[in-house]
């Protein structure tokens, strides 16, 4: 794979909300979006189960993920690096 063909997947960053699959984490990714008629801007969520073999990822860690063909039934995506860990309590 060369950097060309890499460059044209999709990218998008969340926040992991559960790791108890095997090699699939469930990515929640937040987007704010305006509202078209009364302009107030809000928020909108979607969830991503993604693909996660060498990399470690827990959950509450910022991820970034990147689409791929599918892996499985509800698994299009793949964890490229995780971005900042999450704080112990």
């Amino acid at each position: 794979m060369n950097e060309a063909s890499q460059s044209m997947r999709r990218t998008l960053e969340g926040r992991v909300v559960s790791d108890k699959m095997q090699k699939t984490v469930t990515v929640l990714i937040e987007r704010r979006v305006k509202h078209p008629v009364i302009g107030k801007v809000m928020i909108r969520s979607r969830k991503y189960h993604a693909h996660i073999d060498s990399i470690e990822a827990a959950t509450g860690d910022l991820v970034q993920i990147e689409e791929c063909a599918p892996l499985a039934k509800t698994v299009a995506w793949r964890v490229i690096k995780v971005l900042e860990k999450a704080r112990a309590v």
